[in-house]
């Protein structure tokens, strides 16, 4: 493939750095430039193994700092951005909404006015350049529960666990209206329109995908999964909030980051394309599902961790059900999910128990100094 110049915003953190992997080693003729603030979810300790690599580069910078980012644009050559760069975490968001309104709303403005200005600046202009926007299926809203014992789905993937069922008949089009509920997917939400409104108006090409909550390897653990394999092998409670009947569909992170690849090369400007697992689970069931899982890996009687479940007050606004219909960019760019969930989370426990290193070093917050290390004392 031609060399181009990639800038992956959010590259230290779970998505942007299975992303960056993914690209270094997929493509050594690209310049991989990995963007990060290194706030609390960032960890370059995730990238240890293409940190060396000649096409890697590690950039320390506040994607709201327009000037920093527009001096980058020109220095590095810049063709194509990835987005993921982000707040994130819904809780937090409720307790801080104007940080998620700066970093995810204010922070995607900058980096699009500052891509504008150094494209436009060309002699070619647009041509060949691409900004790619990852957002969330919370921006849709919540779907209805109107078939609570389940359906088929309407479609069938290698992904979708035999006998699986659908919670509603309803599913997250990539036409289905805005409608977000909390200050997160607000914040997310606006930060599409803005990269919409740049196509539209100034003729950027770019892309928006929105994807279903994702699980694997190197997830930040204030996000149930690792959060919760963490607490059950340190016999810690397991908070649920509510009854644990809210619904959401769970994509695999290396799937997510095949499909970000697939579409910043091949998929067509202006489009959105909705990225999910076809994996509903119902919070209380996927954690049963980690329980069972974690039990027998460590060697404990079925059932031993059963009593950790802990039902806690639900949180304000906890929308219903999430559930994404992923059929567009399986027919248009032949992408499907790879594993079935329960595949999944083996896969994902597992990581977790032998890697318990960089569980530790995240809890204990060791991990902050791995930028020190690598990178003041140079």
């Amino acid at each position: 493939m031609a060399k181009r110049n990639i800038v992956i915003t959010g590259g230290a953190g779970f998505i942007g750095s299975h992303v960056v992997r993914l690209m270094v080693n997929k493509y050594p003729d690209y310049n991989i430039i990995n963007l990060d603030k290194l706030t609390y979810a960032g960890n370059l300790a995730n990238l240890k193994d293409v940190e060396s690599k000649p096409n890697y580069k590690f950039v320390k910078m506040d994607i709201c700092d327009f000037e920093a980012f527009y001096q980058l644009m020109q220095d590095e050559k810049v063709d194509g951005i990835i987005h993921l760069a982000a707040e994130s975490h819904v809780d937090r968001s409720i307790k801080d909404p104007f940080t998620f309104a700066r970093t995810n709303v204010m922070g995607t403005l900058s980096l699009l006015q500052a891509a504008k200005l150094y494209w436009e600046s060309l002699p070619e202009k647009y041509e060949g350049k691409r900004f790619y926007h990852i957002s969330t299926d919370e921006v849709y809203g919540a779907l209805q529960m109107n078939h609570p014992e389940g359906i088929e789905p309407p479609f069938k993937t290698v992904a979708s666990s035999e006998g699986h069922k659908a919670y509603g008949d309803e599913f997250f089009y990539e036409t289905t209206k805005y409608n977000p509920h909390s200050p997160y997917s607000a914040a997310k939400a606006s930060s599409d329109h803005f990269v919409r409104a740049y196509h539209d108006t100034y003729g950027m090409p770019t892309i928006v995908t929105n994807c279903s909550n994702n699980y694997g390897p190197y997830q930040f653990p204030e996000k149930l999964i690792p959060l919760f394999i963490n607490n059950i092998r340190h016999r810690k409670p397991l908070p649920v909030y509510g009854k644990g009947e809210n619904v959401r569909d769970w994509l695999y992170v290396e799937d997510h980051a095949r499909a970000i690849d697939l579409i910043f090369h091949e998929g067509k400007t202006a489009e959105t394309y909705n990225i999910g697992g076809f994996n509903e689970w119902k919070n209380i069931d996927l954690i049963k599902v980690m329980i069972k899982t974690v039990d027998r890996i460590l060697g404990n009687p079925e059932g031993h961790s059963l009593d950790l479940i802990t039902y806690v007050t639900d949180r304000l606004g906890h929308d219903a059900r999430y559930a994404i219909d992923s059929t567009k960019l399986q027919k248009e760019l032949g992408w499907e999910p790879s594993l079935q969930f329960e595949e999944g989370i083996e896969k994902t426990v597992r990581w977790y128990l032998e890697n318990q290193e960089w569980m530790d070093n995240i809890t204990s917050g060791e991990y902050e100094k791995y930028y020190d290390s690598m990178y003041n004392n140079r």
